[in-house]
């Protein structure tokens, strides 16, 4: 009687241990089923990119032929990753008269994939070595931040020496082209007043949000009216981040080449061997609000009134107007109708020129300019 009871004990012990294993199986092979959260992907994504990115390995490819390695994402989960094959139909060859913008290191093309939907596609210059780094800042940037001012980059594509970003499409197109190439049927007149000083404010908000929202912090260092994209509404979207770089703490970064647009560039980095700081995307910003009140290039000179004197750069030349009380006689005299008040064009200009100074600690944050502006 007692050999049976132990041998019933050691039945139901097997039996227990059994049913534990199994029930432990069960439960990891669904943990590991279990789908991963979009941003997870989005992650992982990058990551993947990030190795296959290397630089000898971009220099030891060669052209697309339709074979060979190919690395493809999407971070939007209403699209498909996109192959090269889709995106060379989709540009037709990257036709030049599909070409819409320049970025920084190639150019821009709009594109109709086969699921119908309308992108921006940005490929990288094949003989480009040097831009490998900034291809690659852009993904990282883009890839992970979203923002209401920020343009959304929806997936990138590479096969071979081909680098490929995709982005959303907005249609207005851009703020320099809007200042600067008037067009009967696409642009039939000069943005008004009010659409510009919105507009800024949509710009200042998206750097406020890379330099003090993104943990670590993102430095554009590129901001200029090319680089500002307008959807259907006329609210800014920041694009172009190839020269971005993220900062860790004390929110600096060392660069021993010059980046950004000359007549934009902040003069601590026009010669470059300095640190690249959020203030000169405060200074680029500067600039920004100048060319949009008076609809002059930054990178032209300008006359002084009355054709006196030598030619002076924008910056210099608004300025000295703001610091001689006469800011509201620099507006853009094509605007139409004056729908400006000149309390405010004094103080759009006033936070201009407080962005503009030299010296980088004189300069206010972000979010010091965001709050100004929405006052006005």
């Amino acid at each position: 009687m007692e050999a049976g009871f132990q041998v019933l004990i050691a039945a139901a012990a097997s039996f227990l241990f059994v049913a534990l294993l199994i029930a432990t199986v069960l439960l990891l092979c669904r943990g590991q089923a279990k789908p991963r959260p979009f941003g997870s992907q989005i992650a992982s994504d990058v990551e993947a990119a990030s190795d296959f990115f290397s630089l000898d390995r971009l220099r030891s490819s060669s052209s697309y032929s339709g074979a060979g390695d190919e690395s493809s994402a999407s971070y939007d989960p209403s699209l498909d990753r996109i192959s090269m094959s889709e995106l060379i139909a989709a540009t037709r060859n990257f036709a030049p008269d599909g070409i819409i913008g320049d970025g920084s290191f190639g150019f821009v093309y709009k594109a109709q994939l086969s699921s119908g939907s309308t992108v921006a596609v940005k490929r990288l210059s094949a003989d480009a070595v040097h831009g490998v780094r900034e291809f690659r800042a852009e993904m990282d940037t883009l890839g992970r931040i979203r923002h209401p001012n920020l343009a959304r980059m929806l997936g990138f594509c590479v096969a071979g020496s081909d680098r490929v970003l995709i982005y959303e499409y907005l249609e207005n197109g851009s703020l320099d082209q809007w200042l600067h190439e008037p067009d009967a049927e696409a642009r039939p007149r000069r943005l008004p007043w009010p659409a510009r000083v919105r507009i800024m404010r949509g710009v200042a908000a998206g750097l406020a949000f890379l330099h003090d929202g993104c943990r670590p912090a993102v430095i554009h260092r590129d901001i200029k009216a090319s680089n500002v994209l307008l959807d259907e509404f006329f609210e800014a979207r920041i694009t172009d981040f190839g020269l971005a770089r993220v900062v860790e703490a004390p929110r600096t970064h060392v660069s021993t080449q010059a980046a950004g647009t000359m007549g934009y560039m902040a003069p601590e980095n026009r010669e470059g061997a300095t640190a690249v700081t959020p203030m000169a995307d405060v200074y680029s910003f500067g600039i920004l609000m100048l060319e949009v009140a008076t609809g002059q290039r930054p990178n032209l000179t300008v006359r002084p009134e009355g054709g006196a004197g030598a030619e002076v750069g924008l910056a210099r030349w608004a300025r000295g107007m703001v610091e001689q009380g006469r800011g509201p006689e620099v507006l853009d005299h094509e605007m139409g109708e004056a729908e400006a008040v000149e309390s405010q064009v004094r103080a759009f200009l006033d936070v201009a020129y407080r962005c503009t100074v030299d010296g980088p600690r004189d300069r206010p944050a972000m979010l010091e300019v965001v709050a100004a502006l929405a006052q006005l």
